[in-house]
C-alpha cells in the first residue's frame, strides 16, 4: 500500500556534483582561480540533468508510480564562498534548476504556492519546489531577498555549519547577526519561509525573538535521542510546535543514532516516537537529505521513502498520523505559509 503522496522538505540533488566537479568548487574558494573556475562549472552544471541521473538517491525518474510527490531541491552553497561568489555560484543553480524544469517538463514543474503543488499531483507531475541553503547567496544584501523571492525560490536556510553575514552554524559558537536579524523580517516580508536547520544554538534564540511568524526546520532530527548539535533539542521542539511551525525528519545516519552501528528505521522512528513525545505531531515531516549525506542502506532511493508510509503503520501509528508525516502536516503547513 503506497501513500496518496510525499513531501520531501530537503535534498541536496540538484547541486550534488562529481568529483571533477567538486574539485573545481573547491578552486573557486582561491580568489586567483575562482573565475576560470566558476567559468568552468557553468558549462558542465548547464548541461546535467541533476534531478533525474541513475543512483542518486532521488531521482525524479525512480519516484515509484502512483505517489504524488513533492522534492524541495536545495540550491546548497558551500561554506568559504561569500559575497559576489556565493551570489555567482547561486545563480548558477537556479539557472540550471529551471533548465531542468523545461527539459524534464513531462515529469515535473516548478512550484511556488500549495495551489501549484496540488495542480502538479492533478497532472500526475512531481512538484519542485526551489529553496536554498545557506544565506551566503544573499551576499550580504537585504535587495537580494527580493532578487531570491523573484527567481522563486519559497525557503532559505539561514546558514551552513559556518558563519555568514545572518548568523553562525551548528560548528561555531556566535549567534545571529544584526543583518540576520533584518533578513528575517525581509525573508518574512518577501514570502520566503526561514530555516533553522544547521543554525547553532544562539542563532535559533535569536529567530524566537525575530520571527513573527511560523518556520521551518526543513531537516533535523531530536537530541534527545541523537546528541548531535544539528539536531534540535526538546525544547526548541516544543516552541516550534507551540508556533505551528514544521520539522522535517532527516535521515542521515549521524543525525539519527550515536555509536558505530549502522542507522536504520528503527533509529528513525524513536525520533518520530519523541516528536510525538513532545506534542509535534501536527508539525512532523520528512526531511530526507537526500544526496547531500549518508543516508542508511534502507532509507536511500525514492521506494524505501515511500515505504516509510508502511512503516509507520507497522510501527503502531494510524493512517492519519502516518498520512501526516509523509504529506499531510507539510501540505497544511504550505497552504497556510505558501499561498501566494
Amino acid at each position: 500500500m503506497l501513500p496518496y503522496a510525499l513531501i520531501d522538505l530537503h535534498c541536496d540533488t540538484l547541486t550534488a556534483l562529481s568529483p571533477e566537479d567538486a574539485s573545481r568548487l573547491t578552486a573557486l574558494q582561491d580568489p586567483a582561480r575562482g573565475r576560470q573556475s566558476l567559468a568552468a562549472l557553468t558549462g558542465r552544471i548547464g548541461e546535467t540533468d541533476t534531478l533525474d541521473l541513475p543512483g542518486r538517491h532521488f531521482s525524479l525518474s525512480a519516484i515509484p508510480e502512483g505517489v504524488h510527490w513533492c522534492q524541495c531541491c536545495a540550491i546548497f552553497v558551500p561554506d568559504g564562498l561569500s559575497g559576489e561568489d556565493a551570489a555567482a555560484y547561486y545563480h548558477l543553480h537556479q539557472r540550471s534548476f529551471y533548465r531542468q524544469m523545461e527539459a524534464l517538463s513531462h515529469k515535473v514543474l516548478p512550484c511556488r504556492t500549495a495551489s501549484d503543488v496540488e495542480a502538479a499531483w492533478a497532472q500526475n507531475k512531481t512538484a519542485a519546489i526551489l529553496t536554498v541553503e545557506n544565506g551566503s547567496a544573499l551576499a550580504g544584501r537585504l535587495d537580494r531577498v527580493e532578487v531570491l523571492a523573484r527567481d522563486g525560490v519559497r525557503m532559505l536556510t539561514l546558514t551552513w555549519n559556518g558563519e555568514n553575514e545572518l548568523g553562525s552554524g551548528s560548528m561555531t559558537g556566535h549567534g545571529l547577526s544584526p543583518f540576520g536579524r533584518e533578513a528575517v523580517r525581509a525573508l518574512e516580508d518577501c514570502g520566503i519561509l526561514i530555516d533553522v536547520s544547521h543554525l547553532n544554538d544562539q542563532g535559533f534564540g535569536g529567530i524566537l525573538e525575530a520571527a513573527q511568524r511560523p518556520f521551518v526546520a526543513s531537516h533535523s532530527n531530536a537530541r534527545s535521542v541523537c546528541g548531535h548539535s544539528r539536531n534540535l533539542t526538546d525544547g526548541q521542539i516544543r516552541e516550534m510546535a507551540a508556533r505551528g511551525c514544521l520539522i522535517g525528519l532527516n535521515y542521515f545516519q549521524d543525525f539519527l543514532r550515536t555509536g558505530s552501528r549502522p542507522a536504520g528505521l528503527d533509529d528513525l522512528y524513536r525520533h518520530v516516537e519523541r516528536f510525538l513525545e513532545l506534542g509535534a505531531e501536527n508539525c512532523l515531516a520528512l526531511g530526507s537529505d537526500a544526496d547531500g549525506a549518508d543516508l542508511p542502506s534502507g532509507l536511500d532511493c525514492p521506494e524505501q521513502f515511500a515505504g516509510l508510509y508502511r512503516c509507520l503503520l507497522d510501527r503502531g501509528l494510524s493512517p492519519a498520523q502516518a498520512e501526516g508525516i509523509l504529506w499531510g502536516n507539510a501540505l497544511s503547513f504550505f497552504q497556510r505559509n505558501l499561498s501566494k
